[in-house]
């Protein structure tokens, strides 16, 4: 007589074809193009930055990090998303610092992948503003080849060096110091100064889509973000537009389309319920127009984005659906 076991385990109990590695990867493919806009734009120096970020974060994930962590691909994207963060004549030793602090103190710290509470990416970032405040602000003008280096890119560790490129300004520096609005379809090719990724915004949106489509994003978040920041900054506009610009600068101009599609809807560090990625959306949009107006730093989608991070914890209790067969408010018992 044949014996059989019947295997009771936990819910789910179907199993989808997408896995971690598998979404990784995806993300890590779809960067491709806007790390090659960026190349385009900006030269090989930019490129090279982003090679020292992304080197930086694979290192570190590769010593420290738990066995068979560096596959997955997470490393990966944060350093080629901090690198993106980054002015295209950012010393290249910064560069790589800043790679091995995301994910030493953004990922690693807190226990790996699936347990940081910020983005890596940012975290990283905010910590090369707050050590090299005037290297992180210097923006070469894109006017000096591809080929031609910054000078600060080779300088050596903690020795700094004179900057003797001809800088220019980015076009939310333009606005918020002296008013000059940049033209829309420039903001949308990318041909304008800034980091490395603030290139074309067509392309980081066709890149975003493609993460939407194949479910590896929740599209909730960026509409939020979008939605928020042209309500808001349009009705600004319309009271005074001498002072406030379009909306349409505030979406497409800055980090707010890499921001929003790449950053904001890191699955670990972004609500898990529908409303909650509403809400999360909304807030990192009204914080981004709060600081672009108000704030004293042109840019505020990283501040946006760390503060929501924050809060995801809360939203996730506040946004919890009502268990079937309890009412409103009420605990399933």
């Amino acid at each position: 007589m044949s014996s059989s076991r019947l295997l009771v385990t936990a819910s789910p109990h179907l199993r989808g074809p997408a896995s971690t590695p598998k979404i990784m990867w995806n993300v890590v493919g779809s960067l491709v193009p806007v790390v090659a806009t960026a190349g385009y734009f900006f030269g090989f120096g930019a490129l090279l930055v982003i090679a020292a970020a992304t080197l930086g974060a694979l290192l570190t994930e590769m010593v420290f990090g738990s066995k068979g962590s560096l596959g997955d691909g997470s490393a990966a994207i944060t350093g080629l998303l901090l690198g993106l963060t980054l002015p295209p004549g950012f010393p290249l030793w910064m560069s790589f610092l800043g790679g091995v602090v995301a994910i030493a103190f953004g990922k690693l710290i807190f226990g790996g992948l699936g347990q940081n509470m910020f983005n890596p990416a940012l975290l990283g970032r905010a910590f090369l503003q707050a050590a090299f405040p005037v290297a992180i602000t210097t923006w070469p003008t894109g006017e000096e080849g591809w080929w031609n280096l910054s000078p600060t890119q080779a300088s050596l560790p903690l020795m700094g060096a004179e900057v003797d490129t001809v800088t220019g300004a980015t076009p939310l520096g333009l606005w918020k110091f002296e008013r000059i609005a940049t033209d829309a379809v420039d903001l949308l090719t990318g041909a304008i100064g800034g980091s490395a990724g603030e290139t074309s915004a067509v392309v980081i949106t066709i890149c975003g889509g493609y993460l939407a489509l194949r479910n590896f994003l929740n599209w909730r978040i960026p509409a939020g973000i979008f939605l928020t920041v042209f309500v808001l900054s349009g009705a600004l506009w319309l009271i005074d537009a001498g002072r406030y610009p379009s909306p349409v600068f505030m979406l497409f101009s800055g980090g707010l389309m890499l921001g929003a599609w790449f950053m904001a809807t890191d699955m670990v560090t972004s609500p898990v319920t529908s409303r909650g990625c509403w809400i999360f959306g909304a807030g990192i949009g009204a914080l981004v127009v709060l600081i672009r107006n108000w704030g004293g730093l042109p840019e505020g989608v990283m501040y946006a984005i760390l503060l929501m991070n924050a809060m995801v914890p809360y939203l996730n209790q506040w946004t919890q659906p009502r268990v079937f067969g309890t009412r409103l408010g009420e605990a399933a018992s």
